[in-house]
Order: structure tokens, then C-alpha cells, then sequence
């Protein structure tokens, strides 16, 4: 196994101005601050850049996935709406219990970035673990995240995090380790319990 990338970003795609322009903005700030501290491996692994019409998306996905360093996951609704999003989700759990027996882990393997906020909260599975980033304030006005004061102290975590998760890794990876052979897990369910359907009076 090689590292190559330091995190894999695992996000829902969108339409519109407000989620690209916010994920766009993220991996620009991520990318300028991670590149001094990575040795010849990409910042990040972003799937509407490095995958093609062509490619086997599971089989690409899951190589990327172990091959980086941790993941970043934009928290959305829409996020935990999509089966393929907490199937990415679940994957990154599994490498993070493999890994438990390599390293000593400074924190946990996925990083919650927090865009928009579910009306009834948070699921268990961002909130629990103890740490996300809220970037929840961010609007279309909010313009370059990697020179606004505001966000620049979160930005400098979520990179701390990211770098200490590289530097374990990059010495502590078995030999003969293989991610060739890591596959995606099924699609877990829903994160939080279906409502029943209200018709209103």
C-alpha cells in the first residue's frame, strides 16, 4: 500500500451554486494549506476530478478511500439522504478499524465539515463521535474560505487533523498491505428513523 492521497472528500452532489461553490471553496483552502506538510501525494481525492465516464466507480472509490490518510465528509440532509454517501461513510469506519491495530489514532479517521444543518439536529453518527467543524455560516458572500479570518482557525484543525493521521500512517503501513483488495460494504440504512408521511388538513 502507497498513500496516496492525504484525505478523501466524500460529499452529495448538487446542482446549484451554493453546494459547489462551498465545496470548490473547501478543497481550494484545504489544498493550499495541506501542500507544505505532503511529501509527492495529492492534497486530496475529489471524485468529480480524478474519476471518468469509463471507470469502475466502486472499485476507483474504495482504492482512494485506502489510500488516504483520513476522509473529510461535507455534512449535509442530503448527505445522509443518499445510500451511496453513508455507504462511503461506512467504508471509512471499516479502515479506521483496521488501522485501530496499526497506530495509536490521534482522533478518528473522518472529519465531519458541517454545510447545512438538519432541522432536527445532527445524526448520532456526526454528533457522538465529539468533533466536526461547523461551517453552517457560509453563504454565497462569504467568499475565499482560504483568506477569511472567520473560518481560517477551523481550516488550520481540520489540516492539523489531516497531517497527523499522514505522518502515523506513512510509518506504519504493514507490508504487502494491498488496497487492490478493499471493497465498499453494502449500503447501510437511513441514519435516523423514517418518518411516517403526514398529510396535512
Amino acid at each position: 500500500m502507497t498513500i496516496r492521497y492525504g484525505c478523501f472528500f466524500s460529499y452529495a452532489h448538487g446542482q446549484h451554486a451554493y453546494m459547489r461553490e462551498f465545496r470548490n471553496a473547501l478543497v481550494d483552502a484545504l489544498r493550499c494549506y495541506l501542500e507544505p506538510h505532503l511529501d509527492t501525494e495529492a492534497e486530496l481525492f475529489v471524485d468529480s476530478e480524478q474519476l471518468g465516464g469509463g471507470d469502475d466507480l466502486d472499485t476507483k472509490i474504495a482504492r482512494a478511500m485506502c489510500e488516504s490518510a483520513c476522509m473529510i465528509m461535507i455534512y449535509t440532509p442530503k448527505y445522509e439522504a443518499h445510500a451511496y454517501t453513508r455507504r462511503e461513510f461506512a467504508a471509512m469506519q471499516m479502515i479506521e478499524a483496521e488501522r485501530r491495530a496499526w497506530y495509536p489514532l490521534p482522533s478518528h479517521l473522518i472529519i465531519p465539515v458541517i454545510m447545512t444543518r438538519h432541522p432536527i439536529g445532527l445524526p448520532p453518527q456526526i454528533s457522538e463521535p465529539g468533533f466536526y467543524v461547523d461551517f453552517s455560516r457560509y453563504t454565497l458572500a462569504t467568499g475565499d474560505l482560504k483568506t477569511n479570518p472567520d473560518y481560517l482557525p477551523d481550516i488550520a484543525k481540520i489540516v492539523q487533523r489531516i497531517v497527523a493521521h499522514y505522518h502515523y500512517l506513512k510509518y506504519s503501513i504493514p507490508p504487502g498491505h494491498d488496497c487492490g483488495r478493499f471493497v465498499l460494504p453494502p449500503a447501510p440504512p437511513e441514519w435516523r428513523p423514517v418518518p411516517p408521511p403526514h398529510f396535512p388538513r
